[in-house]
């Protein structure tokens, strides 16, 4: 099933993401991991690209033909540009038709130092256009609240989004964001803009002060006084951190589907408990 039909029902939609295991890391985690989120019926799950830039023999299609052909849940697959020629890229869509594979999550992705990138795709719309001209993939498309990291600003950030639409991006999913105003003025901006595909509120719950200030120092995310608040009171205490996060993400998805976003993309990272215990609070207002 393609991931456009999900948005065909009139209701929000409620996605998944995880990521594939470290190299060093057993495999079987990962499938245990899957095998617990199925039971929350998730109406699609991505998996991401893998770490710095690297995906082996394509684990990530791996994973996402057991999500989808093993679980019977929709995945998706992203797909990564700056460390791919189009001949690698070729090789990675073949793979994931022949795995039964038809979403693609398509990024620039992040600049590795350690491998220099290549110059076949410049833009996350450039591998777009390029995906879209080489079979029926449904294509997907990452947004930013609060603008890319490169962007000067966010009037250029959004232009370049409209770009990844004429492109070819048929849905969006936003970076982790903790203050839902700052969505709702680029999703206002976004829609003047121009952009009507199906945009997905992408919501990170805190379970670990360091891990956090590390995703907002690569994302640029902004922190309210509220979450602020949080991560102080309860830094030197990881269970009540992590049951305080749940109550925050809770209450960000409450908000949200309150005013009628297209969907939430719940970033998993990989812990099938906190997926639960969000999906339980909120599985009446979807």
């Amino acid at each position: 099933m393609k991931i456009s039909e999900l948005f065909n029902k009139n209701r929000c939609v409620f996605s998944f993401e995880v990521f594939p295991p470290k190299k060093d890391t057993p495999a079987e985690g990962i499938y245990s991991t899957l095998d617990s989120l199925k039971k929350l019926s998730p109406d699609f799950i991505s998996v991401t690209y893998g770490a710095g830039g690297t995906n082996g023999d394509n684990v990530t299609g791996d994973i996402a033909s057991y999500i989808n052909n093993n679980l019977g849940i929709v995945s998706a697959a992203h797909l990564t540009c700056v460390s791919n020629t189009k001949e690698d890229i070729d090789i990675i869509l073949g793979d994931l038709k022949n795995k039964g594979v038809e979403n693609i999550l398509a990024l620039r992705g992040d600049i590795n130092p350690e491998r220099p990138p290549k110059h076949d795709f410049t833009y996350a719309s450039d591998l777009i256009s390029y995906i879209r001209q080489r079979g029926d993939f449904h294509i997907s498309a990452a947004c930013y609240p609060e603008s890319h990291l490169d962007s000067p600003d966010i009037v250029t950030d959004i232009r370049h989004l409209k770009e990844k639409q004429d492109a070819g991006a048929e849905h969006m999913i936003s970076q982790l964001f903790f203050d839902n105003e700052l969505f709702y003025s680029f999703l206002e901006k976004a829609r003047i803009a121009g952009i009507t595909v199906p945009i997905e509120a992408g919501i990170m719950p805190v379970t670990n002060k360091k891990s956090i200030e590390r995703m907002v120092s690569l994302c640029g995310a902004s922190l309210p006084a509220k979450f602020t608040r949080i991560m102080a009171k309860y830094e030197n205490n990881p269970e009540a951190l992590r049951d305080a996060g749940i109550a925050y993400a809770i209450d960000q998805i409450v908000d949200l589907a309150a005013s009628g976003v297209d969907g939430i993309h719940l970033y998993t990272m990989n812990n099938p408990y906190i997926a639960e215990k969000i999906s339980e609070a909120v599985s009446g207002i979807l």
